[in-house]
């Protein structure tokens, strides 16, 4: 990545504060005893490098300088500490989202905001918009080990949550006994496991997830999942992992986009969000947040303004989109395989 002399500066302007009328989240425990978080989090994906599968990213995003997107950054993660978010989810793939997230904390102001993150991608874009590739996926003893070195020296104590990045059906983490007795000394050291997943065969890694143990003890106790009106697929496992105890967020409610406002996709979703006063997306997000097994759902707005329409999710009260929105799992994580690093 390149150098930048300003990492440690932090951007003077302050953003402004939610639309009166939008409600903070409300709170929930993350894991068993856990520290408490907000009900709405904070995804950095879109904001921690320069290229992602999010549409609109030249108009969102003119800049996209390392300087640029860490004022960005602080000034999202200012908007949304101050409409009561208290969840930041990061990983060691998201370029420089953990150390944007670091330097933020680093200032004062900022009690209760609990920091998750993740390992078994690396990032290799070297902030180029046109990489062949932006990162590399490895679920070794290796590849924990060094990553969690990475993370600890960014975000210290401040990491509440440490989760598997992508767990699939190929991946050898839940076979290799090295690999799970590190993450299980992890956990006995105070930091709540988690896994995340993708693809269309969710259900299934998520059911094998939770047999996972590591000195005769559940290794896992939280499962950030895929789920929105497109690809509601991964619900019932979900439900399932909740009602063991564990704690459920969920990503891509938007699906990268394809449920913001204009987007084809979201057109269904139009006169409902009209009859609420709202927008596409606060719809898409409130029917994740209608959920009983969810415990965090993820905004990743990448300006304040898209933050504070999604916060528009928490007005609107339980929805029930219109059927027929949901495509078959092979169908829509084949397009977002065909979607284009912007």
């Amino acid at each position: 990545m390149p150098s930048d002399a300003s990492a440690d500066r932090r951007p003077p302007e302050r953003a402004p504060g939610p639309p009166e009328r939008v409600p903070h989240p409300p709170q929930r425990t993350l894991g068993p005893g856990g520290p408490v978080v907000s009900r709405m989090g904070l995804g950095l994906a879109a904001l921690g490098r320069p290229a992602y599968i999010t549409g609109g990213r030249a108009a969102d995003l003119p800049d996209r300088s390392v300087a640029a997107l860490r004022a960005r950054t602080f000034a999202v993660l200012d908007a949304a500490y101050a409409a009561g978010i208290r969840y930041a989810d990061a990983a060691r793939s998201y370029g420089r989202a953990e150390e944007f997230l670091a330097g933020w904390l680093a200032a004062p102001g900022h009690p209760g905001l609990i920091a998750g993150s993740k390992w078994g991608y690396r990032y290799t874009g070297d902030w180029r918009l046109d990489a062949a590739q932006h990162e590399v996926k490895e679920h070794s003893l290796a590849a924990f080990t060094a990553q969690l070195a990475e993370t600890r020296a960014l975000l210290g104590d401040r990491l509440a949550l440490y989760q598997v990045h992508s767990l699939t059906p190929d991946s050898p983490l839940l076979g290799d006994r090295d690999l799970l007795a590190a993450l299980g000394d992890l956990r006995d050291h105070g930091v709540l496991l988690g896994v995340t997943t993708s693809g269309p065969h969710q259900a299934d890694v998520l059911r094998r997830a939770m047999e996972a143990s590591a000195g005769g003890r559940p290794l896992f106790t939280a499962a950030q999942v895929t789920w929105n009106v497109l690809e509601p697929s991964v619900g019932a496992a979900a439900a399932q992992a909740a009602a063991a105890g564990w704690s459920v967020l969920v990503k891509e409610a938007l699906a990268n986009g394809r449920l913001t406002p204009g987007a084809p996709a979201a057109r269904p979703l139009a006169a409902l969000a009209a009859e609420r006063g709202v927008t596409e997306d606060a719809i898409a997000l409130a029917a994740a947040l209608a959920n009983p097994w969810a415990t965090v759902v993820l905004s990743g707005a990448v300006s304040v303004g898209q933050l504070h329409a999604n916060l528009a999710a928490l007005t609107v009260g339980d929805v029930v989109p219109p059927p027929g929105l949901a495509e078959p799992p092979g169908r829509y994580w084949a397009t977002r395989a065909a979607r284009p690093w912007q």
